[in-house]
């Protein structure tokens, strides 16, 4: 019999710490493999153009004159990384190239690419800044999806529709990253930024202020 005098290791299924000897945990971990259910979100082509005017009204200090009662959680929380120095002599930004709206988990995507790797290549030698924030709340008219949808429900079309996400309305030539740095350090800064138009819908541009 194997004795229970051995150190606790944290369980998948509720993150508590149960004593069990290491062979024991392995086993754990190679049989059992959770399956979580996420929900998808729509492309980011569905609601990139903007067809109609900002639906963002919302105030904590007179919530009965709110447009939008619930509003939804933003991905988007950090605006200012890296360290701020006098001796930076280089300023790049990230330009879009047409009228876009960007939900916030792709600019917060794009931020942490961004932000990582310029963290392994140039620490403590850039200061990165994000310029915008995603206020327009987002609507969506959610409809069972699959086989035999139709049956179950049949929507209305262009419905209202209830919110989902928020994003940030960005106009023709509006800079959405701000990186500075030492001169020598372009290359990496320019390869940053490429990574982050991976990451966001739409056509941009590396300018130099």
């Amino acid at each position: 019999m194997v004795s229970l005098i051995f150190i606790g290791w944290p369980t998948p299924l509720n993150n508590l710490f149960i004593p069990c000897p290491p062979n024991l945990y392995c086993l754990i971990l190679r049989y059992y493999n959770p399956v979580i259910n996420v929900a998808r979100i729509r492309p980011a082509r569905t609601m990139s153009h903007l067809h109609s005017q900002s639906w963002a009204r919302y105030s904590l200090k007179k919530p009965r004159k709110n447009y939008v009662r619930a509003l939804p959680h933003t991905s988007l929380l950090v605006f200012n990384m890296g360290v701020e120095k006098e001796d930076y002599d280089l300023e790049l930004t990230l330009d879009t190239e047409q009228q876009i709206q960007i939900r916030s988990n792709s600019i917060e995507s794009a931020r942490q690419a961004v932000n990582k790797y310029l963290e392994t290549e140039i620490p403590q030698n850039y200061s990165f800044k994000v310029l915008v924030y995603p206020h327009n709340v987002i609507r969506e008219h959610k409809m069972a999806t699959g086989a035999g949808a139709d049956r179950i429900s049949r929507g209305m079309s262009q419905a209202f529709g209830r919110p989902t996400s928020i994003a940030a309305r960005v106009r023709k030539g509006q800079s959405i990253f701000k990186i500075r740095t030492m001169n020598g350090n372009k290359k990496v800064v320019q390869e940053a930024l490429r990574r982050a138009m991976t990451k966001l819908s739409g056509t941009y541009k590396v300018r130099a202020a």
